[in-house]
């Protein structure tokens, strides 16, 4: 092996000339303008300490590494390496002064800051150059050194060091160039240093440089700094002086160097492929590239997924935010966007975006909803959309869009009559789909399993499973209107009449005459328990629904057999089953018929009828929900079996749906984005959940790090109503219950859940329905009169109330507390 290299030898790696020069050896074959050098390599190292290596780390293991720099003198460099080096310097020119740096075999690597840890010599000249090359060597070993090696797992033995002799650059001035912004770690800003003199009093710390930053060829911020010193050379090496007046507070580059020096800084790090620090000095107006390493401890690079930076809307958080409560990946927000699309465009106001992602998290769009019901005259029936969606605070503003009623309309009644002919068409073909839906999804999983090429399973997913989602998310949309305004309307005529107890208990029992869809996992576990289906029949019909049902990186129930384990378990712990629950409230609900009958003579028959229809409106509605989850279910089967056939794994959760298949052909060009996404939904799911309601434009980051932010309301209008000293909601379900209140997260805390207690937490979905038996009450922040936690509820007999926006937070595990279900109100006893 050779002992001097030229500096931009091919053959200059880390192994042999370390990473700094290794780095060098890079930029220099490059072309970028770096001082002209060689090598001494590591191999010379290990030639010099080959005599006395064994007492090097003996001095080491002993604690004891101030005796090391007196065994590397005393020992003189070889005399044919000696040669080899003089040789090399010769090449320079005569007496040539130079800057000599230690390169070790643990430095500038990527995630490890080495740099600094041994020694650079500056303004070597001659017969000096032997005595700094040994002086760098020995550098290896200082107490700095070794202990950083030591906390960073680098074995001693696995060390060994070069050095980089360069022709010094006589600098005018010099610095440091980041080709990412270091603090806020934005890619597309380059932040430069820059003081008088050579860089060492600034890469030191010693004085405080002018900063400049450059973004997209222009400069966009420059501070002076009051450069207080500098380092110059001098005969006899370097040394720091005062920095003459006049120069203190002057600018030492000048408008157009800033740009050129970030022009230099874009060709090192397309070199490297990943932001860099670059040393950087000027003689005579043209610059240098003194070292170059990876920036280590650079911020990830995130995206903005938020919707409410524009328009300032107001946007909730009810209804189907229930259903979808994650941070959802970008994947997952793909097929929503379809989902949503396909199901709801009848509450669409074209240009106007009606669903919005708001730090990772669904939204819809309460502006819009409210000013198409504003342009058609609807203003009366705002009342309707609350109870799908969830109530506002007394004497809320709600932002309408910013479009005049005859807009709106010109819009909106196109689609309208256009949505209206579809569902005729659609729901004709409603209790067919019902009847094979679970089977289609059963067998496209088969056959996604079953596909052995990306280009196969991307045809089978643009061929079959997604339109199958398309044709599901339709179904649902026919499914919830086909009764038209029976929802809402029979449920409030029935409260003007008989009150609000005795109608909920009569227009229970949608399990009576078939199987509610969100009573179906706890139902199943019921018949489980008692032995009439098995656990593989359990899996096929309820595997897919879950807490996190439409999150398709997130395993489904079915795919996890502990988890039925787990919800047995929980069942064996409640006192009156399931089945007492349902038969409870049947008892109540015929007594409420018996009163009606009872008060108005003649008309039971008819409201009967119109009951017997608002359940089958329910039912259908929660089926055609339950296999949309299931068709989501195929979705999550599709996106896993891409991960293995590109050999991805998790990554493709991080790519849109036109990305992942542009990636199951061939194109790997997509794969660049994942770092960055991964990156913005770990830093989205590390936050506390968001208000249910926000208004205008909302910084989830900013919010989250306000100890004194509100929970329940967020706007940024300001002057929203104070929170009230009674946490009030929704009635969601009939009743009076005192208990134990128990805040839970989420469900995979719902063994802290005892029989008996009040469950208390943000939202509810399928995957909480196994819990609701043990539960004396339940109160959540989002929900509405139809959303999943009062119809569970109202069917179960378990008071409920629902979208207080901010019960979790107003309450604390172990509180006494009393729910009233029927005003919607939770007091605290104590």
């Amino acid at each position: 092996m050779k002992t001097v290299l030229p500096l931009d030898d091919a053959a200059a790696d880390l192994a042999t000339a370390g990473g700094k020069g290794a780095s060098l050896a890079r930029l220099a074959r490059a072309g970028l303008p770096v001082p002209r050098g060689f090598h001494v390599t590591t191999h010379a190292y290990r030639t010099f300490v080959a005599g006395f290596r064994a007492e090097v780390l003996r001095a080491a293991a002993s604690g004891d590494p101030e005796v090391i720099p007196a065994l590397f003198a005393a020992h003189e460099v070889p005399r044919e390496l000696a040669a080899d080096i003089l040789a090399a310097y010769a090449e320079l020119g005569e007496d040539v002064s130079v800057a000599v740096r230690s390169s070790a075999t643990a430095e500038d690597l990527p995630g490890m800051s080495f740099a600094g840890q041994q020694d650079t010599y500056l303004n070597v000249r001659g017969d000096g150059l032997l005595d700094a090359v040994r002086r760098c060597w020995a550098s290896l070993w200082n107490a700095r050194a070794i202990a950083y090696r030591e906390r960073n797992g680098v074995p001693h033995d696995d060390v060994a060091l070069a050095v980089v002799v360069q022709e010094l650059v006589d600098a005018d001035a010099a610095g440091v160039m980041f080709t990412a912004d270091p603090v806020t770690g934005a890619r597309d800003r380059t932040v430069i240093n820059a003081s008088w003199g050579l860089g060492e009093a600034v890469v030191g710390g010693q004085v405080t440089p002018d900063t400049v930053a450059v973004s997209g060829g222009t400069v966009v911020e420059s501070r002076i700094g009051d450069k207080t010193v500098m380092t110059v050379r001098t005969p006899d090496g370097t040394e720091e002086r005062p920095v003459p007046g006049a120069l203190r507070g002057a600018p030492v580059l000048d408008d157009a160097e800033p740009v050129e020096l970030a022009r230099i800084g874009a060709r090192v790090q397309d070199l490297y492929g990943v932001p860099m620090d670059v040393e950087w000095a000027r003689r005579d107006g043209a610059f240098a590239i003194l070292q170059a390493r990876p920036i280590t401890g650079l911020k990830q690079q995130v995206e903005e997924w938020n919707d409410s930076l524009e328009g300032g809307y107001l946007w909730t958080g009810g209804n189907l935010g229930e259903a979808i409560p994650d941070v959802m990946t970008p994947i997952t927000w793909s097929f929503v966007r379809i989902f949503i699309g396909e199901a709801m465009p009848s509450s669409a106001l074209p240009g106007v975006d009606l669903v919005g992602n708001i730090g990772g998290r669904f939204y819809m769009n309460l502006s819009a909803v409210h000013s198409i019901a504003v342009a058609a005259g609807m203003r009366s029936r705002i009342s309707a959309v609350e109870q799908v969606f969830g109530t506002l605070p007394p004497g809320f503003d709600v932002p309408l869009v910013n479009l005049s009623r005859w807009e709106i309309i010109k819009r909106v009644a196109p689609l309208a009559v256009r949505v209206q002919l579809r569902v005729r068409r659609t729901v004709k073909g409603l209790p067919a789909f019902l009847a094979t839906a679970r089977r289609t999804s059963e067998d496209l999983r088969e056959r996604i399993a079953a596909t052995g090429s990306g280009h196969d399973l991307a045809l089978l997913a643009e061929r079959e499973a997604l339109p199958h989602l398309v044709t599901a998310s339709r179904m649902l949309e026919a499914a919830g209107r086909q009764g038209g305004s029976t929802l809402v309307f029979t449920r409030d005529r029935l409260r003007r009449m008989v009150g609000d107890v005795d109608a909920e208990a009569m227009l229970t029992g949608v399990n009576a005459d078939g199987e509610l869809a969100s009573l179906g996992p706890v139902m199943g576990l019921t018949r489980l328990a008692r032995g009439e289906i098995t656990r593989d029949e359990f899996a096929r019909a309820y595997g897919h629904r879950g807490p996190h049902e439409f999150e398709v990186s997130i395993p489904r129930p079915g795919e996890d057999p502990a988890w039925i384990d787990a919800q047995l378990a929980g069942l064996a712990d409640v006192t009156a089953g399931t089945d007492a629950l349902l038969e409870r409230q049947r008892r109540a609900r015929e007594e409420a018929w018996a009163r009606f009958a009872r008060r108005y003579p003649g008309k039971e028959a008819r409201m009967r009828a119109r009951a017997r229809r608002w359940n089958a409106v329910v039912r259908d509605r929660e089926q055609a929900r339950s296999e949309v989850v299931r068709a989501f279910w195929v979705l999550r089967a599709f996106v896993v079996r891409a991960g293995e056939l590109t050999g991805r794994g998790d990554d493709v959760f991080h790519l849109h749906l036109d990305e992942l298949l542009a990636l199951l052909r061939g194109d790997e060009d997509v794969l660049g984005k994942v770092p960055t996404r991964r990156a913005t939904y770990e830093q989205y799911a590390s936050l506390p959940p968001y208000p249910p309601l926000i208004v205008g434009p909302f910084d989830p980051v900013r919010w989250a790090a306000d100890p004194e932010r509100r929970s329940d309301l967020y706007d940024a209008r300001g002057g929203s109503a104070p929170v009230s000293d009674t946490v009030t909601g929704f009635p969601g379900a009939p009743g009076v219950v005192e208990g134990i209140a128990r805040v839970l997260s989420g469900p995979e805390d719902g063994d802290r859940l005892k029989p008996g207690e009040i469950l208390v937490t943000t939202l509810t979905n399928v995957g909480w329905t196994p819990m609701f038996p043990r539960a004396a009450a339940v109160v959540t922040d989002m929900g509405a009169p139809l959303s999943h936690a009062s119809i569970v509820a109202r069917e179960l007999g378990i008071p409920a109330v629902v979208g207080t926006r901010n019960a979790t937070t107003r309450l604390r595990d172990g509180d006494l507390v009393r729910v009233d279900g029927e005003r919607g109100t939770v007091e605290l006893l104590t």
